[in-house]
């Protein structure tokens, strides 16, 4: 039977033909892809023609197509619906795929021609689109020795290794974390179909009789608002911790170690005095040390703030509190302030609703889109649903597909991804996924969201309108390819339109009775926003000081415990507080050893919030939720993807540079 990776999707706008392939089909194409393009290399290199913008530059754009439409399907198949086959190719390929990066990058007679392309004549993309190949030269390493390249190689591959080994044992944490009760009692304060939800959850583990609570990737879970037994909380909560620093096959800490010392090797090679300084060098942070002036100036303020909402939740419980009661008593004190149950919240953000009624209806507001449901095209699991999107005037714009539900098959977390880049010179339009672990309700029921949960599913979808909306002539430059502490901007900017009026009356209805969201909610919901910051803060700066923490060091500086390492980093900012654990420990840090595309990065959230708050600062000024504010944004900004420097694309959109102020009076910390 023929591959049907092996030559172009012919479903609509190249949909990877997942329900066709096999483990064997992703390996195949992925061999048959590197073989490939490793010739198209060569033949840019072997070219006895003068090197110019069209021979070498867009020669290596081009090239790579099998290889790219392979790998883009495998990652999403892998992180989202893997198997023990899918986890030993992964494990296979990702150190063949780092040597082919390397095999490019480190291509001196490659590097050769592209400085030698006449850089005075291009303008516009093609300008950036040869900047951003040379830039990706320098950094990875191309001015080194041949010794030094070969040492940097085998970094390389090591790393991508280590990355594939923690991220599969950070799912498999997940998964083995959960906690399973015997009674019903022990999850008092679930209503029943949160009940009957973990009853089934159970029994698909292989515990039937009892009751399974899952996790979720961050530290702190949704069930420790609910849960009214402490014993049960204090359960949960350890067993979130506790991931990958627990002796056993699931143990990441000499993984974490390994990488540490790998990357701190890479930077000195590359001239670099810690793997941080080298990783901001590509991003819109103008260095380090500004990054850390940021971080370490809202840390005392932010501590200050939670301690202050410490008091008020032991007073409120009339004891004191720790960290698995946190959540619990902080949604009882938003409710005695604010008259605020989040509890009472969900049966009006019913997952559908939100979808259909929320996120679409607000980018048909903004963007003029509309979208169509394709239930005729299949893709790797059931629990995939596809949409195709189109412009205002009916025009096809591409596809857009939710995978929303946790499965023991998907790795935590939530995230953006691209089966297809939109670019005029390819004549690609976009195919951009949500994947997001939302609890499964138990058959028959709706899925109801928590607070939490909503604002996940309108930011990732901001990141897909990133993707859908990008008008870029090239691949490499399309959608959300931008740099990493910009990349967060646009789906946090998409945040605000959650409590819009005229978005939240269109989906915020019960699920039962249709009733709207009393106005007054809304109006007490914008009131309590301050409430529980200084614990929001604190736990995110938590984990963006102890990411910078482990990349902040020389090779020689490694430590040898990763707990005291950690304890040591937090108490260095005034953060290593019981009561708040940071968002993310190291045993379960995805977003900086699974892969590392936010090593030394995690700062980014915060960073582009600056961008964000402002944005929506601007919105305000401008009358809101209009076609023009929304073509705007788009024209300016969400098209423009890397085609430009961001920061310039930002300036157009706003008029000026970002200021600090509104995230500071977001943050409660003006």
């Amino acid at each position: 039977m023929t591959n049907p990776l092996l030559q172009p999707s012919t479903l609509p706008y190249g949909l990877t033909p997942f329900a066709e392939l096999t483990t064997e089909a992703y390996r195949e194409a992925i061999l048959q892809g590197l073989s490939e393009h490793r010739a198209e290399v060569e033949a840019i290199t072997g070219n006895a023609d003068a090197p110019d913008f069209h021979n070498t530059v867009l020669a290596l754009e081009s090239s790579g197509d099998l290889l790219e439409r392979a790998v883009r399907a495998f990652h999403t198949v892998s992180g989202a619906d893997s198997s023990p086959e899918l986890d030993a190719l992964e494990s296979e390929v990702t150190p063949l795929l780092a040597e082919h990066e390397d095999g490019i990058y480190l291509n001196r007679a490659l590097f050769d021609r592209f400085e030698a392309v006449d850089a005075d004549g291009l303008e516009g993309e093609d300008a950036q689109l040869l900047s951003e190949y040379l830039r990706r030269f320098r950094l990875a390493g191309i001015g080194l020795e041949e010794s030094q390249q070969a040492r940097l190689r085998e970094i390389n591959a090591r790393l991508s290794a280590l990355g594939t080994e923690f991220s599969q044992k950070a799912k498999e944490s997940v998964n083995a974390g959960a906690l399973v009760v015997d009674t019903e009692e022990a999850l008092r304060g679930f209503d029943a179909e949160a009940i009957r939800a973990a009853a089934q959850s159970a029994d698909e583990a292989g515990h039937a009789g009892k009751f399974l609570v899952p996790l979720i990737q961050p530290s702190s879970q949704p069930a420790l608002s609910i849960l009214e037994d402490p014993g049960t909380r204090a359960q949960l909560l350890a067993n979130s911790l506790a991931r990958g620093i627990q002796p056993g096959e699931l143990d990441v800490r000499e993984n974490i170690l390994e990488q540490a010392r790998l990357r701190a090797e890479k930077a000195e090679l590359l001239g670099f005095a810690n793997f941080a300084e080298l990783s901001v060098q590509d991003q819109t942070a103008p260095g380090l040390e500004p990054v850390l002036e940021m971080l370490h100036r809202m840390a005392p303020a932010a501590r200050a703030n939670a301690e202050r909402e410490a008091e008020a939740l032991a007073a409120s419980a009339g004891h004191p509190i720790d960290a698995a009661d946190w959540q619990f008593h902080s949604d009882r004190v938003r409710n005695e302030r604010f008259q605020v149950d989040e509890q009472e919240l969900c049966p009006y953000f019913e997952l559908d609703s939100v979808i259909e009624n929320g996120i679409f209806h607000a980018a048909g507001k903004l963007f003029g889109l509309t979208f169509t449901e394709r239930p005729d095209l299949k893709v790797y699991h059931p629990d995939v649903r596809v949409w195709e999107v189109f412009e205002e005037d009916g025009t096809p714009l591409g596809l857009f597909l939710g995978d929303f539900f946790t499965r023991p098959s998907k790795r935590g977390g939530a995230w953006m991804n691209s089966l297809v880049e939109q670019s005029s010179f390819a004549g690609t339009s976009p195919v951009v996924f949500n994947t997001l672990n939302i609890a499964r309700p138990a058959d028959g029921e709706p899925a109801l969201l928590t607070l939490d949960e909503l604002r996940t599913v309108f930011h990732e979808f901001g990141h897909a309108l990133h993707g859908l909306l990008s008008k870029v002539k090239y691949p490499g430059l399309s959608g959300a390819n931008v740099p990493r502490d910009f990349v967060e901007y646009p789906s946090q900017v998409n945040e605000m339109w959650i409590f819009h009026p005229e978005v939240l009356s269109h989906y915020a209805r019960h699920h039962v009775t249709g009733e709207a969201l009393d106005p007054a909610v809304v109006e007490r919901l914008d009131a309590a926003q301050l409430w529980g910051q200084g614990f929001g803060t604190t736990e995110y700066l938590g984990a963006a000081l102890l990411d910078l923490a482990w990349h902040s060091f020389g090779q020689g500086d490694v430590p040898e415990d990763v707990e005291g390492f950690e304890r040591a980093a937090l108490g260095r900012a005034g953060l290593d507080w019981d009561l708040v654990p940071p968002r993310y420990r190291s045993g379960y840090f995805q977003h900086i050893f699974a892969g590392g595309w936010y090593a030394a990065g995690y700062y980014s959230y915060i960073w582009s919030e600056v961008l964000d708050a402002d944005t929506v600062e601007w919105f305000r000024e401008n009358g809101g939720l209009t076609r023009e504010n929304g073509e705007h944004f788009r024209n300016e900004l969400l098209s423009r993807g890397n085609s430009r420097d961001p920061l310039d694309s930002f300036r157009a959109f706003r008029g000026r540079d970002a200021e600090v102020a509104p995230l500071l009076k977001r943050r409660g910390l003006a």
